[in-house]
């Protein structure tokens, strides 16, 4: 019998998803922002590069505001219509005060209840090394809520400490603690995804709508056997 996972907590109104690179969300985790804004609840997007180191293909100075549109089309297909871009260079973003001052300013100015990130650890499924940028992001936005809350930390930002976050959901981990039912959702998280065409195009001769719905269906499906058989969005759930 495969262990259960707890449904997320749904008794807040803002959520602010923190990642390294646009398409960081809308591989697997956008079909759950879809149904949290169905729901009536607020989304928020910081994105800390503009992904332009992402195309082989296409030089930085194209490629950056070719990805911030696509982030902003994905961001639009689900609902979420703020989507803020830090500027720091893709591919070698470094952890460090620097960046945890930008995060803790931008959870001060979104004051949310939610903070989602994607996955930090060192690898994806035990198996595949995860990138130096997702593992300075996420391990910086852990840091940054409890900065962000304190007022002698970083205290030159334009907003006012906010120690209202309660939960941090991190996606794409092997091991969740929590679970969102996507049946509604699903298919704008598809749709989601496949806005990145330029991205797509570029990483694989696949048909960028087969290349997307076999990615977030087969990851929903997947997840459901941990979800009383539902098509879910997991995450490791850290409270506060």
């Amino acid at each position: 019998m495969t262990d259960q996972l707890e449904p997320m907590p749904e008794d807040w109104q803002r959520a602010l998803a923190i990642v390294a690179h646009p398409d960081d969300l809308e591989y697997g985790c956008a079909a759950a922002v879809a149904t949290w804004t169905d729901a009536g609840r607020e989304v928020s997007y910081v994105i800390v590069t503009s992904g332009e180191a992402g195309i082989d293909t296409l030089a930085p100075d194209r490629s950056g505001p070719v990805r911030e549109q696509e982030e902003r089309a994905s961001a639009a297909v689900v609902g979420v219509t703020n989507v803020e871009f830090l500027g720091h260079p893709d591919g070698v973003i470094e952890y460090g005060t620097a960046l945890r001052e930008d995060l803790a300013a931008a959870i001060r100015r979104h004051r949310p209840e939610l903070v989602v990130t994607l996955n930090f650890d060192d690898t994806w499924a035990g198996t595949h090394w995860n990138t130096p940028d997702h593992r300075a992001v996420g391990r910086a936005v852990l840091d940054a809520v409890g900065d962000a809350g304190n007022r002698w930390i970083f205290p030159d930002t334009d907003a006012e400490p906010w120690n209202g976050v309660r939960w941090v959901a991190v996606a794409g981990v092997d091991s969740p603690t929590h679970a969102v039912d996507v049946t509604d959702g699903l298919e704008r998280g598809v749709r989601s995804l496949m806005e990145h065409r330029a991205y797509i195009e570029a990483l694989t001769d696949e048909d960028p709508e087969a290349y997307a719905r076999g990615l977030i269906e087969g990851f929903a499906r997947d997840e459901a056997k941990r979800f009383g058989g539902r098509p879910a969005v997991t995450f490791r759930l850290y409270p506060r």
